[in-house]
């Protein structure tokens, strides 16, 4: 019986993650056309698309890796998605978050970008290529500060656990983002590359590169990058809220929270152009790793 329920629970996990993601994409779409003074889609055009590509068929075949790379990229999703706790106090929503979590999460969120790299890079799309060695680069530029943030967060609190770090924060009364304000500044200016939008959005450029490493893919494979892109966003969204602001005690608060933080990002974008590579990586490469080490440093002086 326990084990049904275990199942259960991953189920609606997955499914709240998708739904969320994706109402999330549909609402930025809305918002930022207004921002531009347009209608814009209907918040729920992200779940039309969906269905219209579950019925679409491909005949490209550049190879079995290109089919591994939606996959890897939607296992690494889920399987992140799986370890996150989602809600305080478990539930349905507990999932498999153990001791070494944090550790663990640093390895399997890079694995479904490698993996769709080496899917991206077999099509020999040359808007593909660019467009994975640009993401790849850009990876190492906000993964510097986004790791030296979470290190900071366990050697201040001598923790690997998620659910400890959200357990002391409820204990104590103040979220993680007052106690330790150097790791949430660096891990928010992280987020900016994590998210890829504008002045990050180097990826995709679809004026530049045709949408970049999906140049290839359409239909389901093309379904399976937009549901595990929205589950990956929910994921981070929701790690964030964890690490930083407490976690959320209902599905109310998580989204009221998760969407607060999504603004940071989609805001700053509508207002911002492109960066070029370099800028990407020297942005992350500065004022963010720079506010890491202030971060190590608090932790261990402090």
């Amino acid at each position: 019986m326990e084990l049904i329920l275990n199942i259960l629970g991953a189920i609606a996990t997955i499914v709240l993650a998708f739904t969320v993601g994706m109402s999330y994409g549909g609402i930025v779409r809305k918002i930022t056309a207004r921002v531009h003074n347009r209608m814009g889609p209907p918040w729920y055009q992200n779940f039309i698309d969906a269905f219209k590509l579950a019925g679409k068929t491909t005949a490209i075949n550049h190879g079995i890796m290109q089919h591994f790379g939606p996959a890897f990229i939607m296992v690494s999703s889920i399987v992140s998605l799986m370890i996150v706790p989602v809600l305080n106090g478990g539930g349905w929503f507990e999932n498999l978050n153990f001791g070494g979590d944090l550790i663990f999460l640093l390895y399997i969120m890079v694995f479904g970008p490698l993996g769709m790299a080496l899917g991206a890079g077999q099509t020999g799309n040359p808007n593909s290529a660019i467009g994975i060695t640009r993401g790849l680069s850009q990876m190492v530029g906000f993964e510097i500060p986004w790791v030296m943030a979470l290190v900071a967060l366990m050697v201040q609190f001598d923790t690997t656990s998620i659910v400890d770090i959200m357990r002391i924060q409820n204990e104590s009364g103040t979220w993680m983002m007052f106690s330790s304000p150097f790791a949430f500044i660096a891990a928010v200016m992280a987020m900016l590359g994590m998210f890829r939008y504008s002045p990050f959005d180097i990826v995709g450029a679809p004026t530049e590169l045709a949408s970049g490493p999906v140049s290839e893919n359409g239909g389901k494979y093309l379904l399976t990058m937009m549901s595990s892109g929205s589950i990956f966003a929910f994921v981070k969204l929701t790690l964030y809220v964890d690490l930083f602001m407490g976690g959320a005690d209902n599905l109310i608060i998580l989204v009221l929270k998760t969407f607060a933080l999504y603004m940071i990002p989609v805001l700053y974008g509508i207002v911002s152009p492109r960066y070029r590579t370099e800028q990407s990586i020297r942005f992350f490469w500065g004022w963010p790793t720079f506010f890491g080490l202030l971060a190590i440093l608090y932790a261990v002086f402090v």
